[in-house]
């Protein structure tokens, strides 16, 4: 029987972190390996204890790889009617305390053998690949999938020097992207313009979000009060994710929207300041610790209120749309998914921020159509993510021949792609050197796996380079 195709998704994070790049490629995992056509393996960092505690919420830690695998799956289990048919393995990483993100040590791609080294799936695509030192991504795997989560320019453009930093980060994240991946998926057009890249949502929401919804829509077509609290935002609680944008909105706007009572859920650096800096509202904000969307706590809620522009795609305006709920967000390029959807309302001015929320106080949310919700689910993500990937293309570098006529008669493909040869080797060279890794910002001494990560992962430790015991 010939070998089933093997699909490897690396990733930048996991659980217990609730971060979009720790939950969305586990359910893309998930539902990729559902109807059994495929192999699929989650590659996803594996932190020494040190970093755990710094990294996951509620002290929870993992001694060996095998319990935070049994972590995962539980999870996932637990919010899923789908048996976990796919492997997870790991790659040894660091978090980085500066960028606030995990970043992979050594060679990566070891993860995977070469006999099953069909397709890579890049979850951030330039995340993996800034200070990759090792074999090519495209010379190990017959294809590269990038997808892109995250608009990094937008984030550090808020920063010292920001704008000077996002200029050379741009033309950074094309470098790396163009030498490593055939093609990338933009979840949407508010991350910046990639090489042979395209526009789609490929994520869907948590099924427990639409049984929510539809639970919803039994007590709207039964004539039942669906909703019975009033506005509410959830996110992660830092500046940069729409709370200073929010709190600017209703400071402004505190007479128009006098009486209006806003929770606000949220855990991160900033909680206090958000909270010391919504005590000085006259409106009635209030900020708690942050909860699982799906809680039964926020059912209740009929707006979500979400002005936040630093998101690509927002999980929790696609989880609330699934609820039932309606949405009020800012008109931008990182909510275009959800301008389909009857429920979302997008304003351009903060007039029509006040007008928006006050009609969606007084209003009912409109009734979702199967087709509509059907949109949410990651079966439709994954579909989409099939037809963006275009996984059956061979990758044309193994497909075309090599010439070896003069250099006038080489083809444009060959000589397009000796560049990017020559340009990979370069940057294989820069991220081999300790100097200029750390000139660039990387975690000293990541070049190779330590002798304790090695041991916790089961690889061969030498002084110079460790390996994988498949």
């Amino acid at each position: 029987m010939a070998r089933k195709q093997h699909i490897a998704i690396f990733t930048t994070a996991s659980l217990p972190w609730m971060t979009g790049t720790a939950v969305n490629p586990l359910f893309r995992a998930a539902y990729l390996a559902k109807d059994g056509d495929r192999e699929v393996t989650l590659v996803i960092p594996w932190l020494s204890v040190s970093d755990q505690e710094l990294v996951y919420p509620n002290g929870i830690t993992f001694s060996l790889p095998s319990e935070h695998e049994a972590y995962v799956r539980k999870w996932l289990e637990e919010r899923t009617a789908i048996s976990s048919a796919f492997k997870i393995s790991f790659y040894p990483g660091k978090f980085s305390k500066e960028k606030r993100s995990i970043l992979p040590v050594g060679d990566i791609t070891e993860a995977i053998p070469d006999k099953v080294a069909d397709i890579a799936v890049l979850e951030e695509p330039e995340h993996l690949t800034w200070y990759h030192h090792g074999r090519r991504w495209k010379t190990k795997f017959q294809r590269v999938i990038g997808v892109v989560h995250t608009n990094y320019l937008e984030y550090v453009k808020r920063e010292k020097n920001g704008h000077i930093q996002a200029f050379l980060l741009k033309y950074i994240n094309n470098w790396v992207i163009s030498i490593y991946c055939h093609k990338v998926i933009r979840l949407s057009a508010a991350t910046q313009e990639l090489p042979r890249s395209i526009i789609c949502n490929v994520h869907g929401v948590n099924p427990k979000f639409l049984e929510v919804g539809k639970l919803k829509h039994g007590q709207q077509q039964r004539g039942e009060l669906a909703f019975t609290k009033g506005v509410y935002f959830i996110g992660k609680m830092l500046w940069s994710k729409g709370y200073r944008e929010l709190l600017q909105l209703l400071s402004k706007h505190q007479n128009e929207l006098a009486g209006l009572q806003v929770e606000l859920y949220g855990n991160g650096e900033d909680f206090d300041q958000v909270q010391q800096s919504a005590r000085k509202l006259k409106l009635d904000v209030r900020v708690h610790h942050g909860h699982d969307h799906v809680d039964p706590l926020f059912h209740e809620y009929k707006v979500f209120i979400n002005p936040s522009t630093t998101d690509v795609v927002c999980t929790t305006t696609a989880e609330a749309i699934a609820m039932g709920k309606i949405v009020i967000c800012a008109n931008h390029p990182s909510n275009d998914f959800f301008k389909q959807f009857p429920n979302c309302h997008m304003y351009n001015t903060s007039e029509e921020f006040v007008k928006l929320t006050l009609q969606a106080l007084a209003e009912e949310p409109v009734l979702l159509t199967d087709e509509l919700r059907h949109e949410l689910s990651w079966e439709a993500a994954t579909h989409r993510f099939l037809r963006a990937a275009d996984l059956n293309e061979v990758a044309s570098e193994r497909a075309l021949p090599s010439s070896s006529g003069p250099f006038m008669l080489i083809s444009s493909h060959e000589l397009s792609r000796s560049i990017e040869e020559a340009s990979a080797m370069l940057h294989n060279t820069i991220s081999g050197t300790e100097a200029a890794r750390c000139a660039f910002g990387a975690i000293p001494d990541t070049l190779h796996p330590d002798e304790q990560q090695c041991k916790e992962l089961g690889l061969v430790f030498s002084e110079r380079k460790p390996f994988l015991r498949h």
